[in-house]
């Protein structure tokens, strides 16, 4: 089965890193400095941030819903990215990772749910996307449980 993996897009963060620190508390960000390899993936280009590189983290509702699974919770972002949209190709930054993929239908309630190796992402996607009833996938990073892409049927 065939799958679209896909980041968030960026205008929506671009303003945030023109901000200065205290109005970006007022938005629930922060601004951080990447300090270590693999700590920091940005959700729009589903890359990892390099040692130096400037982020933003921010609480973000990935799952603007009106259900009981409407969801929120802190991401990274980096300034300049361009959004991940590919067919059939799982990025790197969810390759490496414990993953929580949950299933959606239409109405946003959950159809299924899984915690895979990112290394084996692609049999997890086709089996939930096999069900009827998935309209979309949410994969989080599993430990510290924030959202991570949105995978749909291509």
């Amino acid at each position: 089965m065939h799958f679209r993996i896909l980041g968030l897009p960026a205008g929506p963060f671009a303003d945030l890193f023109a901000l200065p620190d205290a109005e970006l508390a007022q938005r629930c960000a922060v601004r951080r400095s990447v300090d270590e390899d693999h700590g920091y993936p940005c959700r729009i280009s589903l890359t990892d941030a390099k040692i130096g590189d400037e982020v933003i983290l921010v609480n973000y509702e990935h799952l603007a819903v009106a259900s009981p699974y409407r969801s929120r919770h802190a991401i990274y972002v980096r300034e300049g990215e361009v959004r991940f949209d590919a067919i059939d190709t799982v990025p790197d930054m969810l390759r490496r990772r414990l993953l929580s993929l949950r299933g959606f239908d239409g109405d946003g309630m959950m159809t299924s749910a899984d915690v895979v190796e990112g290394r084996e992402l692609e049999a997890a996607i086709a089996h939930q996307l096999a069900d009827p009833r998935t309209a979309y996938l949410h994969a989080h990073i599993a430990r510290p449980g924030c959202y991570a892409a949105r995978i749909e049927r291509a």
